[in-house]
């Protein structure tokens, strides 16, 4: 059976685009912080926060719209590949945090926090790729 990206979008894919549409806007509105992720050795951090930020939203519409979503599956799954190393460095940036002040609480949640987030990357492009319709 052939897959369709003219279905109408799962739940998964709809959280999904929810996510960048939040994530991408708050490259924008608040854009430090992601500053801090980007490896040391990119020039441009800003820009390429506002890159990163303005390829999420992308992303998210592109989903909602049957024509585009193919493309943006495929661009979803290849962002949420691009941003991991990003993911790593706020990761190691929290254990220092965390190493620096071990009895910290809130450095440890936080230190836990991204640890979890980065084996979610994995379902989150199988789930950029089933709504592109490469998956089923």
């Amino acid at each position: 059976m052939k897959t369709t990206t003219n279905a109408p979008l799962g739940k998964d894919a709809i959280a999904l685009a929810g996510l960048f549409l939040t994530s991408g806007t708050m490259h924008f509105v608040r854009p430090e912080p992601f500053e801090s992720m980007v490896p040391r050795q990119l020039p441009a951090r800003r820009g390429l926060v506002y890159a990163s930020g303005a390829l999420e939203i992308a992303c998210a519409v592109g989903l909602f719209v049957p024509r585009t979503r193919k493309v943006a599956g495929l661009a979803s799954a290849a962002l949420l590949v691009g941003v991991f190393p990003a993911n790593v460095v706020m990761t190691t940036a929290a254990k220092r945090r965390l190493d620096r002040k071990p009895d910290d609480a809130k450095r440890k949640g936080y230190f836990a926090a991204t640890v979890a987030r980065l084996p979610l990357q994995w379902p989150m492009i199988r789930t950029a790729l089933r709504a592109g319709g490469v998956l089923r």
